[in-house]
């Protein structure tokens, strides 16, 4: 994400969206209530009302809109942010409604009374220069899974089945099954740009794979990594792994992981933990909230029931009394752990009696 202009005394960021992952930053830092402002095409009524020719033609406008709605289409990629219209060229009407569809390449201003600074910590790690994708292949002797680890989480790419214990007359499946894998991999490298690519089975079969690959500059990307099962639950075997934990230390999804797992371990202890909106709200009003954690599908969800307010104001009160906020995509493996707990979880400075 490019920061074209930052001016926070007048409350105004201005943006340019450069990847996929901007999309869900930006998804975490507009709210209802604030302004957006960008270019967009709306279609704009040609001729006086009462006019039977009256025509509608599609044109391109700067405008305003006071935000009501925010949506994240994650597996579309695109967010779209709708509200009332308050500025804009004569030819458009105020107060009308309207939907931002933003995508990659686009420019936006968002306009804020006060920027929280767990959104400014959103911006600023939205801004850093981003590593480039990792992708993570999960087989076994019959089937093997791609995904695509982003900074919100990862994504399923495809599936392949090949019995390597059949016997097929004329036919080596064993070679013919690798072979396919190794095609895969050589297609998601190109097209994704891949910094890593982890390649996780049982037993030996990631190294006879490993042999298959002509490839030295792939081959200077793998990691190998042990799986005992494919699909998603490999997936999320594998990012647990100590082999796997070096390449990603610096990925969202491994700090999330790490921080939800603390969480867990306080809850097993019976110690320094709050978990479930009423448990939380307790702790930040006593002052022992060290670390936030709330789920990008809780705050979704919040603002759907019009409850956000009351989780916005657990961020900002756990600001002011020194504490981190951390929001955790329900897409990966530990925002699913958190969302099983409530969507929103702490980790405590001292023990609170509820």
């Amino acid at each position: 994400m490019d920061i074209i202009t930052q001016n926070l005394r007048k409350g105004l960021v201005t943006v340019k969206i450069k990847t996929l992952d901007d999309l869900w930053y930006l998804s975490q830092m507009i709210e209802p209530g604030d302004i957006v402002k960008g270019r967009t095409v709306r279609k704009i009524k040609i001729g006086e009302a009462e006019d039977r020719t009256q025509k509608v033609s599609k044109k391109q406008v700067l405008i305003s809109i006071k935000v009501e709605k925010i949506e994240f289409h994650k597996y579309s990629d695109i967010l779209r942010v709708s509200g009332t219209i308050v500025e804009g060229p004569e030819i458009v009407q105020k107060s009308s409604y309207h939907t931002f569809n933003v995508e990659e390449n686009k420019v936006v201003s968002i306009i804020k009374e006060n920027w929280p600074k767990f959104q400014l910590d959103r911006l600023k790690e939205a801004k850093e220069k981003k590593s480039p994708d990792v992708l993570i292949c999960v087989f076994d002797r019959e089937e093997a899974d791609f995904a695509l680890l982003k900074k919100q989480g990862y994504r399923m790419l495809s599936h392949l089945k090949g019995d390597v214990s059949k016997k097929v007359e004329g036919v080596n499946v064993k070679n013919t099954f690798y072979a396919d894998i190794v095609s895969k991999i050589e297609e998601y490298n190109e097209r994704y740009k891949a910094r890593n690519i982890v390649l996780a089975s049982p037993a030996f079969w990631k190294e006879d794979v490993f042999k298959v690959i002509k490839d030295e500059e792939i081959k200077k990307k793998i990691v190998l990594a042990t799986c005992s099962d494919t699909g998603k639950s490999g997936v999320n075997e594998v990012l647990k792994r100590a082999e796997v934990r070096g390449i990603l230390q610096k990925e969202r999804v491994a700090k999330e992981l790490g921080l939800v797992e603390e969480l867990f371990k306080e809850i097993s202890k019976d110690n320094l933990a709050a978990y479930g909106l009423k448990e939380v709200k307790e702790a930040v009003n006593s002052g022992a909230v060290a670390m936030l954690m709330v789920t990008d599908s809780l705050i979704q969800k919040s603002r759907q029931d019009d409850k956000y307010q009351e989780i916005e104001e657990l961020m900002k009160v756990t600001e002011q009394i020194k504490g981190e906020v951390f929001i955790i995509s329900s897409d990966n493996e530990a925002g699913k752990k958190l969302d099983g707990l409530g969507g929103i979880g702490a980790i405590l400075r001292y023990k609170v009696n509820y």
